[in-house]
């Protein structure tokens, strides 16, 4: 019984074994990251989860909530997937083109508070938490005026994914627009609110 018992565990190890995923290592002896990819089901759950972790950051500190809309979430769209094109991750659109000219093509009459970009193999928690990192790409998400956000991104048949967040406030009230800029290195945030 104790050898037959032990031939069963022995047969499941090594099936374990060989079901496990064989993990790359990179020339500097590490892992190499596994990209993450983008279904038709985790589409429709990126802007509800992007909106939940922001929104639970910025109640630690005081702000209100922000609601997605989709005038903003239309215009981060295109321009994730214009970053691809041009290939470069980059607050100018290919017609040169702002995040504010790109808002107000949708429609959106509020003041632009920022937009932050990244172009990485990683899902978007891990990409807000790179943003949360760097202060002008964390004010973006965190600016108490902020009252609304949008997100798009693009995934490359490579795995690449380019994600733009937009937050912006007042369309609504019908705030005057803002939008002069600073471009960061990975954040866009409007300095002239006359610009």
């Amino acid at each position: 019984m104790f050898k037959i018992s032990t031939l069963v565990l022995c047969a499941a190890l090594a099936l374990t074994a060989c079901t496990r995923p064989q993990v790359q290592l990179g020339p500097d002896g590490q892992p190499l990251p596994v990209a993450y990819k983008i279904t038709p089901k985790e589409e429709a759950q990126i802007a509800p989860r992007l909106g939940g972790q922001m929104n639970m950051l910025r109640a630690n500190v005081g702000a209100g909530p922000l609601t997605e809309n989709p005038m903003l979430t239309i215009a981060a769209k295109a321009h994730a997937r214009d970053m691809s094109a041009q290939n470069r991750a980059w607050h100018f659109g290919s017609d040169g083109s702002s995040p504010l000219d790109r808002i107000r093509r949708q429609g959106f009459m509020g003041h632009l508070i920022g937009e932050n970009i990244s172009e990485t193999y990683e899902n978007d928690i891990t990409t807000l938490n790179a943003w949360m990192q760097t202060r002008d790409t964390r004010d973006v998400v965190m600016d108490p005026r902020a009252t609304e956000f949008g997100v798009g991104w693009y995934q490359e048949p490579s795995g690449k994914v380019w994600w733009v967040l937009l937050t912006a406030g007042g369309s609504a009230t019908g705030a005057a627009p803002g939008g002069g800029f600073a471009a960061a290195a990975a954040g866009y945030m409007p300095t002239n609110p006359g610009f």
